[in-house]
């Protein structure tokens, strides 16, 4: 579809995309979300103002708690995570130069902590998105959102021009 610019010598191509769900962030809980919806078959779109190599740049902790696990689980991309990561039950913290364990197995009825690096679940995230063709644009600027009250709702973005 092309639609007139504020330049009357300049006309917008414009490309219409429906889908049940927009979500605006690739970062590790955008691709989740992604991943369980389409799970669902819940059709869905990504938009990252961002490149993928800047999103996997980013550099943070790797400590998930155990209901985080259980989602990557269920978004069926832990394959990696369960092979490298790290099950830690406790922890020690040190007060008087005495030692103390606190043993979070044991205090929440069998959850732990697992240690793997965010980067590595946000790059099988991309992956498994990738690999299943679902909708992802980075270096998307979104423009407008409209209608979210309503049941047409819009968001307007810019994408490779």
């Amino acid at each position: 579809m092309l639609i007139p610019s504020a330049s009357p010598d300049v006309k917008l191509a414009v490309k219409v995309l429906k889908t049940q769900v927009a979500i605006i962030g690739a970062g590790p809980s955008g691709l989740l979300l992604g991943q369980l919806l389409a799970r669902k078959g819940i059709s869905n779109v990504i938009l990252e103002k961002e490149t993928g190599e800047y999103v996997l740049g980013r550099i943070r902790a790797g400590i998930f708690e155990q209901g985080f696990v259980d989602l990557i689980r269920e978004a069926g991309v832990a394959d990696r995570m369960d092979a490298e990561g790290e099950i830690h039950e406790g922890f020690e913290i040190a007060i008087d130069g005495r030692r103390i364990r606190i043993d979070l197995k044991k205090l929440t009825g069998g959850k732990c902590v697992l240690c793997y690096g965010q980067v590595e679940i946000t790059r099988d995230l991309m992956e498994a998105r990738e690999s299943a063709a679902y909708a992802t644009y980075y270096e998307a600027d979104v423009t407008e959102i409209k209608n979210v009250n309503t049941d047409k709702p819009l968001i307007t973005f810019n994408h490779e021009g």
